[in-house]
Order: C-alpha cells, then sequence, then structure tokens
C-alpha cells in the first residue's frame, strides 16, 4: 500500500470485556457489548507520541510501550501519532479497559502503517504486552475464547472461539472501589493444593464444554474457583454475596470479572432485572454505591470505524 493511500486518521470501536469466567485463570475471555472508541492521528512529522486531551495523558506510558511493542513486531518505519479514548469500559474495574486501549492503539497503527498484520498477530503482540491472552483475544476477536500458550515460553499459540447467543445475559455489578490487575496479582498465592488445582481444572472445562455446546442450562452452578476468587474476592466488601444473591434471584452462575473490582451473574434472558437488583441490594448493605449494567455478548471483536 502506498504513502499516499493510507489514512491520517482512524478509529477504532473495541468491546470490553470479562475475563478468567472463574477457574479459566489468565485462559479464558468473553467480549462484551460494552465500548472503548480509540482514535489515532498520525503527526505531521517526528516520532513523539501525545494525548489529545488532558484526561487522557493517563494512559500515555501504556500507549508509547503498544507503540514500541508494534513497530517492533510489524517492521515498519516508527512514525508520531495522537490518541483519544472514548467511550463506556470503566477503567479499574476488571472489564478489560487497559485491553481496549492497547487493541485499540495496535489495530490503529497497523491501519495507518498498512503493516496489515493479521487479527491473530495482533492478539500475539498484546499477550506479550500483558502476560496473558484471555482479554486480548476477546477483545480482539470477539466472543468466548480459550487461548493456548506455548507453556514455556508463554508464546500466544492460537484460541477457540465460540459466538455467544443472545439468549445469555451478563448482569454486571462494579462497586465504586478500584482494582488495579497488578496490585490484586500481589495477592495471589506462589502454590495451589493439589485438589484445590483439580477442583478448578473441573470447573474451567465444564463452563466451556457448555457454552460451546449451548447447553446453557448445564451452567446452573458450574462456576466454583480456587485458583484466585479466594484471594481477591476478600478485598471487595460483599463481592461474593452478591454473586450469591444473584444466583438466588435466578441467576446461572457467577464470577469475579478480571481481577475485579466488578462481579458478574450469567443469567437468561428476563431474569435481569431481579439479578441486578439483588446484587445492588447485597453492595447496599456495606453501604457501597454500584452501577450494575446487563450486557450481552460481543462476537465480532474490534472494528474499525
Amino acid at each position: 500500500m502506498s504513502q499516499l493511500s493510507l489514512p491520517d486518521s482512524v478509529t477504532l470501536r473495541v468491546p470490553g470485556s470479562t475475563s478468567n469466567c472463574g477457574a479459566g485463570f489468565d485462559t479464558l475471555g468473553l467480549a462484551l457489548q460494552i465500548y472503548n472508541r480509540v482514535t489515532l492521528k498520525r503527526a505531521g512529522s517526528g516520532s513523539e507520541i501525545t494525548a489529545s486531551r488532558e484526561e487522557d495523558a493517563r494512559g500515555q506510558k501504556m500507549v508509547e510501550t503498544t507503540a514500541k511493542a508494534f513497530f517492533a513486531a510489524a517492521e515498519v518505519e516508527r512514525f508520531g501519532f495522537s490518541f483519544e479514548v472514548n467511550g463506556e469500559v470503566p477503567p479499574a474495574r476488571g472489564l478489560g479497559s487497559s485491553m481496549t486501549v492497547i487493541g485499540g492503539v495496535l489495530a490503529g497503527l497497523n491501519e495507518l502503517s498498512g503493516a496489515r498484520l493479521s487479527r491473530h498477530q495482533l492478539v500475539e503482540i498484546a499477550n506479550e504486552l500483558e502476560g496473558h491472552p484471555d482479554n486480548a483475544s476477546a477483545a480482539i476477536l470477539g466472543g468466548f475464547c480459550v487461548a493456548r500458550c506455548d507453556p514455556k515460553t508463554n508464546r500466544y499459540l492460537g484460541v477457540v472461539r465460540v459466538p455467544i447467543s443472545d439468549e445469555l445475559v451478563f448482569v454486571v455489578a462494579s462497586p465504586s472501589v478500584e482494582m488495579l490487575t497488578k496490585e490484586s496479582r500481589g495477592v495471589l498465592p506462589e502454590r495451589l493444593s493439589y485438589f484445590d488445582a483439580v477442583k478448578s481444572i473441573n470447573s474451567a472445562a465444564f463452563f466451556a464444554a457448555a457454552l460451546a455446546t449451548k447447553d446453557y442450562a448445564q451452567l446452573r452452578y458450574a462456576v466454583c474457583d480456587f485458583m484466585h476468587e479466594p484471594y481477591r474476592l476478600p478485598r471487595i466488601p460483599n463481592g461474593r454475596m452478591a454473586i450469591d444473591a444473584g444466583i438466588v434471584a435466578g441467576a446461572l452462575t457467577g464470577w469475579l470479572s478480571g481481577s475485579g473490582s466488578s462481579v458478574l451473574c450469567l443469567a437468561m434472558r428476563g431474569s435481569e432485572a431481579a439479578v441486578g437488583q439483588a446484587m445492588r441490594s447485597a453492595f447496599a448493605e456495606v453501604k457501597i454505591a454500584c452501577e450494575v449494567r446487563t450486557l450481552i455478548a460481543d462476537n465480532d471483536g474490534l472494528k474499525v470505524e
């Protein structure tokens, strides 16, 4: 593609996501219909990267790191650009906000440079940046993603992607508590007991099989995690109670979304109002405000607008 035919600006719509889905730690990711839009504009000269607005400056370092990884992988000449992030995905709430920016920058630079990297190549770069492919595969590819990495190098090897029916709704309660992923990983143990690992593997495999075969009734109480939730959920007042209350109110199952602070219940369409109210009430008991969203799956992944 000639330089003259390349665009000067591009906007990417990138879905938020829920990762882990219980016991699928760093492996399972599911894209949701909540979006951020990332706009990149090529600079007239130089290689400087700048935030278009003061509120975007918070992501400066992440954007610079992402751009450096893209230019190295794509083997194209560096150029400067400005960036702007708008949308609905709340930061530090376990809904993949950081990955919407990383994915948007990678895909945006792919368009501006004419590099023509595939979506799977973009997931590979994102995985190298994040160290895990769950949010990366979901945000870029869409749907329910079961990603695989090399056990020695952690290099992204591929993904099995399953479209999710809009019969299923995801009721997300996001309390007014921020949880940074880096800090949340610090509470995880260095070792797990053998039987805790076995129980978690059983839950993750059963959950993935039920979604893949669309046997949604089997999802009732399907999530049972011993990998990370026992260590992270106690940091969110009434987080466990909110999930349990949603299930009592009619949800099929629920989990801590990513590293939190959002908790999520999976339900069949029609029960979302009761489930959302039950989750909200659980946080109200400890005087914590929360925002409740009812979402459905995004099966398309990121899009150029």
